[in-house]
């Protein structure tokens, strides 16, 4: 390799240069124990090389062990000796300067590409593109793309990407159409970086062109761009696209799944999701960790947990490492599907814990009636200083001490979060209601001026329901009404606080009112697993096979609770009776499904029991009593917390 003279390599050192600095940094650090890396480096310095094959690889190594002041310090060894750096050795070179973000440095080799006539070589391009793209910015990177005569599909690609990576996808594809019209052969990197710009823009226009441009090139299925095309579709809101491509592919990997699973379980598409996680193992893919946190929210229900179990027992029978991720995701099915105790075991067995985990843990607490578990774990978690308590941890505490009726610890907690949100205050709200203090919680929502926000006046209304505030009720659920005219919940409050006074023709006249304007309150149903199948309830249901059983159960029940003289608590519920004036509890949905599942399982064995509306005071009255007459825990979920009603009483303290 021709040697430069050695007054030209004299010019191209300056005195206090970066690239002096590096060397003389490396010679500074006196007293370290020399690593595998600095021997060969001691040996090579007493060789003698006239090409640069040795020097590159050199520089190469120091690279991937994260010594850039050694691969800086051998590139100025090599021009000291006169060695001519060549199209291999700038690139590594700048690709130091910008690893190690020292532009100054970056800048002066790229005076040395040019000195040396490398500045149109297709590498160095490459490199001082990702230099100036990384260490100032993508118009820069442009620029020197511009005046370069070297334009490929890298140099495209990775002008593109710079775009995209700093937030502006619209230049991005701009690239990818100039590359388009330039007539260069596509390949997967570029249609993936298009296809992920249309996603983040939400552009179907622009995405069925990129897929177009897929397909011409013949790359519609390979892996990387079908996995891209997918996503872009499922960004952009067209699932049954993303599906279509999905279906049509010969070959899907582990991503492809995962992909799929994640965007149905998020849509609450969950039973397709637990179906394409079974064929993505019944196809022989190995699931990863990700898949498994994917799929995992689908089991978070009453009636899943037997397949949330089933993918616990499958990640232990297969041996398949579970990260803080998947265990934190495990917690969190057990939880949701009504086994506190389980997901107590995987959080006590944690080597590690984040604030994920005890979030997770602390609203599962106040979920099954455990606040003052919850908030005993929150000052456990305190203690630890590693964690930051995030405004999701403390909207987790404010629910565990509305749970417990903490009002103290709720208030200190509160008062905590540097920027409170709208569900912050309406979480304070309940729990000022929840323990009475009415006063205090009106006066709390005039002094934050949040008295617009439904979210808000609902909380004060529980409050108002549980401690039967009749006139105050009823004026906040005008309010709710005047506020969202077209929601038909607010009138079912509104019709069911009139009707727990009585006024019947005033509850006759909201129930027209809701008729004439065309809303729809939503029907009450229940729920239960037996066997492997969901059983249904509707209000006053005698659609099941055993229905004459379960209502003669029901009959024999409520005798015996006359006999022992526990007298009902009547409510009033639209949604659950359109027409009686009674609240007739032998018809309810949830006292149908505990029925069934008294009369089909043994004697014993928990029941547990799934609502999609609130359950009514009167069926809450008589699950606890039931639960004592049959010695029997029933579980009971609605849309509030887990009801655990055992020996007569409900772990939610009648509170909910």
């Amino acid at each position: 390799m021709e040697a430069l003279p050695f007054l030209q390599t004299q010019c191209l050192l300056i005195k206090d240069n970066p690239i002096n600095r590096a060397s003389q940094l490396r010679h500074s650090r006196n007293g370290q124990t020399p690593t595998k890396v600095a021997l060969a480096q001691q040996m090579f310095d007493g060789m003698s090389h006239s090409d640069t094959y040795a020097w590159n690889k050199l520089i190469q190594t120091h690279i991937a062990n994260n010594d850039f002041h050694y691969a800086v310090s051998t590139y100025d060894q090599m021009l000291h000796r006169g060695i001519r750096p060549d199209r291999h050795t700038l690139p590594r070179a700048l690709s130091t300067s910008r690893l190690s973000d020292d532009l100054s440095l970056g800048k002066q080799l790229h005076c040395h590409a040019v000195k040396f006539g490398c500045e149109n070589d297709r590498y160095v391009i490459a490199a001082l593109i990702e230099l100036y793209g990384r260490l100032q910015n993508a118009d820069t990177a442009k620029c020197l793309f511009d005046k370069s005569s070297v334009k490929d599909l890298v140099s495209w690609t990775m002008i593109a990407r710079l775009y995209i990576a700093e937030g502006k996808p619209r230049m991005g594809l701009d690239m990818f159409d100039g590359m388009v019209d330039s007539g260069a052969k596509m390949d997967a990197v570029a249609l993936a970086m298009a296809a992920g710009a249309c996603g983040m823009m939400k552009s179907m226009t622009d995405g069925v062109k990129v897929h177009r441009v897929a397909k011409e090139q013949g790359l519609e299925f390979d892996v990387l761009v079908s996995n891209s095309l997918s996503k872009m579709y499922i960004d952009c809101g067209c699932l049954e696209d993303a599906r279509a491509i999905f279906d049509q592919r010969p070959a899907k990997d582990v991503i492809s799944w995962t992909e799929m699973i994640r965007v149905y379980v998020k849509k609450g598409g969950f039973n397709e999701g637990l179906k394409l996680f079974r064929q993505m193992a019944a196809d022989r893919l190995k699931p990863d960790q990700l898949s498994v946190s994917s799929v995992l929210p689908a089991c978070a229900r009453v009636s899943a947990y037997k397949q949330g179990k089933e993918i616990h027992g499958y990640l232990l029978r297969n041996g398949i490492h579970m990260n803080l991720t998947v265990q934190n995701a495990l917690m969190d099915m057990y939880i949701k599907s009504g086994f506190i105790e389980s997901a107590l075991k995987i959080f006590a067995g944690l080597k590690h814990k984040d604030v994920i985990s005890y979030t997770v843990m602390i609203l599962g607490y106040s979920l099954h009636g455990q606040g003052h578990l919850g908030v005993d774990l929150f000052q456990q978690m305190e203690k630890d200083l590693s964690i930051k308590i995030d405004e999701l941890t403390y909207a987790a505490v404010l629910h565990a001490c509305v749970a417990a009726r903490m009002v103290k610890e709720g208030k200190c907690y509160f008062n905590c979060i540097k920027t409170p949100t709208v569900a912050h205050c309406a979480l304070l709200v309940a729990l000022l209601s929840h323990s009475e203090l009415f006063d205090e919680a009106r006066s709390f929502i005039s002094e934050k001026r949040i008295e617009g926000h439904a979210e808000v006046l609902r909380a004060l209304l529980d409050g108002c329901r549980i401690h039967k505030q009749l006139i105050l009720g009823k004026r906040l659920a005008e309010q709710l009404c005047d506020l969202e005219p077209l929601n038909p919940d607010n009138y079912v409050l509104l019709s069911n606080l009139y009707a727990d006074n009585e006024k019947w023709d005033t509850v006759f006249s909201l129930r027209g009112m809701i008729t004439d304007m065309g809303l729809k309150p939503k029907e009450a149903f229940s729920w239960i697993e037996f066997r492997n199948k969901i059983h249904v309830f509707g209000t006053r249901d005698v659609a099941h096979p055993r229905s004459e059983r379960l209502y003669w159960e029901l009959q024999s029940l409520m005798k015996k609770m006359e006999d022992e003289d526990i007298i009902p608590d009547l409510d009033y519920s639209l949604h659950d009776v359109y027409e009686e004036r009674e609240c007739i509890q032998i018809g309810h949905s949830e006292m149908l499904a505990i029925s069934f599942g008294l009369i089909s399982s043994q004697t014993g064995t928990t029941i547990r029991v799934t609502k999609n509306l609130r359950v009514c005071r009167n069926c809450h009255a008589s699950a606890k009593a039931i639960s004592k007459m049959v010695g029997r825990e029933i579980i009971l979920k609605d849309p509030k917390c887990f009801h655990h009603f055992k020996d007569g009483c409900c772990s939610c303290g009648d509170f909910w």
